[in-house]
């Protein structure tokens, strides 16, 4: 009787690309690894084969009994183990016992720098008989198309009982491994701001808080948090939205850090100067609401450089208006605090549109808002939009996207990414960035001082809307300080913040430790080499 022949094909799985951070250590890897499984077609003593399967991997000899026994030409015993075991299992030299070769994704180093990198999971594709790895979140999922690879086949033709024909033909095509990565990720100091995060959040009695450092100059992302933290090795347990860097996704009212983008816009836009004389009344009356300083105080004669550095409501209030608040309004979409960063992570913002935070049209705000949004209230934006905004401050006036793709490991080839202008008023800039230092030297951040170095930056205790009953809650509010060594070698730029801390704190001295280890980590002189 003739035999028809027919052609097998096998997939030839790729490698999935390694990720690593900006000094070659590795962050994820896939390695070598086995999937052991019984052709319980081809058992001849079910019985004494599973006690010798039970002595190689360990476990109930009647498990193995089971799958021995059962119909068709595939169990699998286990999945993902070690090659030394897919070893030992052949050497049994039991005919039904079969090794496949394949890989395992590893994280080496844990929670450290884990919602960047992310998770995969194993999925199956029955009809191609084929396990691969897919990107479930961080750079894992955002490039999962460049660490997957292609997948090949091998395609042999076949005869009788599904074994090679004699001079049949065979054609392989074959895989092609993924792309390798490297991260701007510095683990060292990633390692350093989750555990001072961590003890800086419980210090002020938050629940939760994140952290950025990120090089102005370039966009590169050098370390970024947020809790609760999640370690893509050990997924037994997987807090709420652990997976997610929330100072990327989240947006939030950033109060008194956003102080610095109205001043910007009181130099560009005036001619008023750091001398500048306001009168501040302890309040003032919009509509039926009323604006007033965080601390209690009388009527009062403020500088514009004593406004921030006092961190005043009314102050920054007052002198906006004397702007005019349509200014402040264009400044804000033309700092693009309005826009996505472009930041290569998932959940920054929603796909099909460029649109970030709520700043709302200008057409609808009202004196409320106008006052509000001056110092940060009524409007949203995500920490790394004002990571990058504090980053054009020291850069020329120019914003990087930030990112954390460098370069591929294999070809060494970097990675190009948009800058944009936001100011071409480096007189202002320059003006802005000194009052910052002072407010650092004189005013409401001296807790984030560094001896030997200028720093510069802006306190901010925000407010915290109440979705559920409107207006804002009592007696809890989102910390921030946001800041940089304006005259060092360094271009870092570092965003702190907590969230719903009770009474008034600061996560300055947060912001000050992040910044003592890099300038540690990096020899970072005071002075501009």
């Amino acid at each position: 009787m003739a035999v028809e022949n027919h052609t097998s094909v096998e997939v030839l799985e790729p490698r999935r690309g390694t990720i690593y951070d900006r000094n070659g250590t590795v962050l994820a890897i896939s390695v070598d690894a086995v999937d052991i499984y019984v052709n319980p077609s081809e058992s001849e003593d079910p019985g004494a084969e599973s006690q010798a399967i039970a002595s190689v991997l360990g476990g109930d000899p009647a498990e193995y009994l089971d799958k021995l026994t059962r119909k068709g030409t595939y169990q699998i015993l286990v999945k993902k183990v070690d090659p030394e075991v897919g070893d030992a299992a052949k050497a049994l030299g039991i005919d039904c016992v079969h090794v496949k070769q394949t890989t395992r994704r590893e994280y080496p180093q844990g929670e450290i720098a884990g919602q960047v990198v992310g998770a995969c999971s194993l999925e199956t594709d029955e009809e191609r008989n084929r396990e691969y790895y897919v990107g479930l979140s961080g750079i894992e999922a955002y490039y999962d198309s460049l660490l997957a690879g292609t997948p090949g086949t091998s395609s042999v033709e076949v005869g009788l009982g599904g074994l090679p024909k004699p001079g049949g033909e065979s054609v392989v095509e074959p895989a092609v491994d993924g792309q390798d990565i490297v991260l701007s990720i510095d683990l060292e100091l990633q390692k350093y701001v989750q555990e001072r995060l961590v003890k800086g959040v419980d210090d002020v009695e938050g629940t939760g808080g994140s952290a950025i450092v990120m090089d102005s100059e370039t966009g590169e992302i050098y370390a970024a948090a947020s809790l609760p933290f999640f370690n893509p090795a050990d997924r037994t347990k997987v807090e709420e939205r652990a997976t997610e860097l929330r100072c990327i996704t989240d947006t939030f009212e950033p109060g008194s850090i956003f102080k610095t983008v109205s001043m910007l816009s009181i130099l560009e836009n005036t001619s008023m100067t750091p001398d500048t004389e306001i009168f501040c009344p302890s309040y003032i009356q919009a509509d039926i609401y009323t604006i007033s300083d965080a601390h209690e105080r009388g009527d009062a004669t403020f500088t514009l450089r004593e406004i921030l550095d006092k961190s005043s409501n009314v102050g920054i209030s007052l002198a906006t208006e004397q702007m005019g608040f349509r200014a402040l309004y264009d400044s804000i979409v033309r700092y693009n605090l309005n826009s996505r960063t472009g930041v290569d992570f998932p959940g920054e913002g929603e796909a099909g549109t460029n649109v970030l935070g709520w700043l709302g049209d200008y057409e609808n705000w009202d004196i409320v808002k106008c006052y509000n949004a001056s110092f940060g209230q009524g409007l949203s934006v995500t920490p790394l939009q004002m990571t990058r905004f504090y980053g054009a401050l020291i850069n020329d006036g120019v914003e990087c996207t930030p990112h954390f793709l460098m370069s591929y490991a294999r070809t060494g080839e970097t990675v190009e990414y948009p800058t944009t202008r936001i100011s071409d008023d480096g007189e202002a800039i320059d003006t802005l960035v000194d009052m910052l230092g002072t407010v650092v030297s004189d005013g409401t951040g001296t807790s984030a001082a560094i001896e030997g170095y200028t720093v510069a930056g802006k306190t901010a205790t925000g407010e915290i809307y109440d979705e559920e009953n409107g207006g804002y809650r009592e007696g809890v509010y989102n910390l921030a300080f946001t800041g940089f060594l304006p005259n060092s070698s360094s271009r870092l730029v570092c965003f702190v913040g907590a969230n719903e801390v009770p009474g008034d704190r600061t996560v300055a001295p947060v912001f000050r430790d992040i910044m003592a280890k890099a300038i540690d980590r990096f020899r970072i002189s005071p002075e501009e080499s």
